[in-house]
């Protein structure tokens, strides 16, 4: 049931009909999430977001308004279903860091980097990327352009709908070379 709820509110065109996303996420632009795995309390919580214009982003805003509580809980329930986001190839680079000493994005996610007072994402987002139900939402195997414009986003302010502006807070401090080593090394976990 939920599948066909997916299907007739149109989330399958950018979402995919198995959750990865479609072009852009694995594009260069990074528009689409990938839902494949994902907690459905956060899927449901993004869509009141766009709704309440909490999270901005019109034509969001102009699908989530169309979808009913209770299919929005379909949809939800359906995505949550899915096998989790498959991670994407590790690079070349990514594969000769594995072997060596952590890397400062595997650092910032495991341990984060109290100089700074960052906790690290695994508090939030879990071992591996796979969330926290109630917590943080599944971002291991995200695509990257689209963990990397997230991040920006955070950091720029022109996202906030996180708890407290927590995200606001955690991204604020991230350069952009951390960002990006950051997105990469969580879109292939």
């Amino acid at each position: 049931m939920g599948r066909e709820k997916a299907d007739s509110e149109r989330c399958l065109e950018c979402h995919g009909g198995s959750g990865e996303g479609q072009g852009f996420s694995v594009g260069t632009d990074g528009k689409f999430a990938k839902l494949a795995g994902q907690h459905p309390e956060y899927i449901i919580k993004q869509i009141q977001d766009f709704r309440s214009g909490k999270r901005k982003h019109e034509f969001m805003k102009m699908m989530a308004t169309g979808i009913s509580d209770a299919d929005l809980a379909d949809i939800a329930a359906y995505f949550a279903t899915l096998p989790p986001m498959p991670a994407a190839a590790k690079s070349a680079q990514a594969h000769q860091q594995a072997t060596a000493p952590l890397s400062h994005a595997q650092q910032l996610y495991a341990r984060g980097d109290p100089a700074r007072k960052l906790p690290a994402c695994t508090s939030c987002h879990g071992e591996n990327g796979k969330g926290t139900a109630g917590v943080g939402p599944v971002i291991g195997g995200q695509g990257q352009r689209y963990l990397e414009q997230q991040l920006h986003d955070w950091r720029s302010g022109s996202r906030k709908n996180s708890a407290g502006g927590v995200m606001n807070q955690l991204a604020a401090p991230l350069s952009d070379a951390e960002i990006e080593a950051l997105a990469r090394y969580v879109s292939e976990m």
